[in-house]
């Protein structure tokens, strides 16, 4: 029985990227340029919600869950943030050196980090109430008003040939799946491109694509929680450890497809400013709507298992604080000797996670303080 888990767990990693990559962030582009938003915004709303969906509706599904298999939502959330700092950021600079445009780096960093604290102050109960998650979706509304006022006092330079470049990274992939020759995988692909409208023919049904969009992902994600809670409960796994580990790195997966295919165009400062804006949206949104959906039906707090999720937060801080002064000292530039080391890094990370490895940090401020991985 856990092997037709798996087998079902990697089959929803496959198809979720498959949809979310080329049709729901289709529809999503489309919308973005209907509404005439800037690339600083559409970038970090629709197309952070593009590549967040996966993680988002684990966290939505995660909140109707036992008690103690809540904790796979944040765990996800959690464990997809720290997979995108060092192992998308890291297989960028692996491809291609970027030089980083400093400006809305330094932004996304410094409200990315607040986020985190703000998580960490959230998680020190173990319990989430409607002002704790009213935190995280105003943080998120004050980083959206935050572009016009930084370009003001920063001014900088975005591409605007990036976004058609992308897209039409997009459009050749929909039309590979189209023409390829059959094998396991295209069939799967043949068939979820049954499901959805051709846009480049009728591009008004673009709302049409992304409500099926929304379907399958609700659908595809319900059978890779499932999945992954029964893997965990064979293994007597906790739950939260399945969501900092397999959950997290197989929904990041289409970032990190797309980053790498970013990088290898010579956009690689694009890729990186990917992982740090879909982190906040993943932290201030992808948990911070559904507490807030939550406690407004009527629960006064949501309780958090914290035991594992305090620890992974804490080093994910380290790690985002450990980038900035690594990318000052690089003088915003990273190339691939520290691509090996943050992927090194996230590597060391599963293997404590797993238990392969165990260490204790403690702190001697008044009473202690003791993180451990």
């Amino acid at each position: 029985m856990v092997l037709i888990h798996t087998l079902v767990l990697l089959f929803t990693f496959y198809a979720l990227a498959k949809v979310v990559d080329l049709y729901f962030v289709e529809s999503l582009e489309i919308i973005s340029k209907r509404l005439k938003l800037s690339s600083d915004i559409a970038g970090a709303t629709f197309m952070a919600m593009g590549s967040s969906a996966p993680e988002l509706f684990v966290s939505i599904l995660a909140l109707f869950r036992a008690s103690e298999e809540m904790a796979i939502g944040p765990g996800t959330i959690v464990g997809s943030a720290i997979f995108n700092i060092l192992v998308i950021i890291g297989a960028s600079a692996l491809f291609r050196r970027a030089l980083l445009t400093w400006q809305p780096v330094i932004r996304d960093l410094l409200f990315y980090i607040v986020c985190i604290l703000v998580l960490l102050f959230t998680f020190m109960d173990g319990q989430i109430t409607v002002i704790d998650a009213m935190y995280f979706v105003a943080l998120y509304v004050v980083y959206l008003f935050s572009f016009g006022l930084w370009r003001k006092w920063f001014p900088y330079e975005v591409d605007a040939a990036t976004g058609e470049d992308i897209s039409s990274g997009a459009e050749v992939e929909i039309e590979h799946v189209k023409s390829e020759s059959w094998s396991i995988g295209t069939v799967v692909e043949k068939i979820i491109d049954l499901l959805f409208f051709d846009l480049k023919k009728r591009e008004h049904l673009f709302m049409a694509n992304f409500g099926i969009s929304i379907l399958l992902i609700g659908v595809l994600t319900h059978f890779m929680v499932e999945s992954a809670v029964s893997v965990a409960n064979f293994f007597h796994v906790p739950a939260v450890i399945i969501g900092l580990t397999i959950l997290a790195a197989g929904t990041s997966v289409p970032d990190l497809l797309s980053s790498i295919n970013v990088a290898k165009r010579g956009y690689g400062d694009m890729a990186i400013a990917n992982a740090v804006g879909s982190n906040i949206f993943d932290i201030a949104i992808g948990l911070g709507l559904p507490w807030l959906f939550i406690n407004v039906l009527g629960h006064h707090s949501i309780p958090v298992d914290t035991e594992n999720l305090f620890s992974s937060v804490v080093l994910l801080f380290a790690t985002v604080l450990a980038l900035l002064f690594l990318l000052i000292a690089k003088k915003w530039e990273i190339g691939r000797y520290a691509g090996i080391l943050l992927i090194g890094f996230y590597i060391l990370y599963v293997l404590f996670q797993i238990g392969l490895f165990s260490m204790t940090f403690c702190l001697n401020l008044g009473s202690g303080f003791c993180i451990s991985l």
